[in-house]
């Protein structure tokens, strides 16, 4: 599911990326394209991080049985969900009070860094 999930958002990045670039771009204020640069960025790049996890998951079984790591990995798809989309939605519907819940979609990635990090150490330490 970790690698679905991760495709399915590595899609949304390409798709909402092109849309901003070609269909928005000219209707909406430098400062909100900025902003959807940055979720797109943020977007794209934790893409390529739960796909990792998810293929590394997947390919070796004790990696797949350290709860830490799932964690870290769902924790990565809710960071991402809940910081991009809060962006990508609160530009395109014109809810600039969406952003307001950005802060929590980072602090969620912050936390799913660290469990990452701490999953290899513990794996390290084995």
């Amino acid at each position: 599911m970790i690698l679905a999930l991760g495709g399915l958002i590595g899609f949304i990045a390409i798709a909402f990326g092109a849309y901003a670039e070609h269909g928005l771009r000219d209707i909406i204020t430098n400062e909100h394209f900025r902003f959807l640069m940055t979720a797109i960025r943020y977007n794209q790049v934790h893409a390529v991080v739960i796909v990792a996890l998810g293929l590394a998951i997947l390919a070796n079984r004790e990696l797949g049985r350290q709860k830490l790591l799932k964690w870290a990995s769902y924790l990565f798809i809710l960071g991402t969900s809940i910081f991009s989309f809060s962006i990508y939605i609160s530009v395109w519907l014109e809810l600039p009070k969406l952003v307001n819940v950005t802060p929590i979609g980072g602090v969620t990635l912050m936390v799913a860094w660290l469990a990452l990090a701490l999953a290899g150490y513990k794996a390290w330490r084995r």
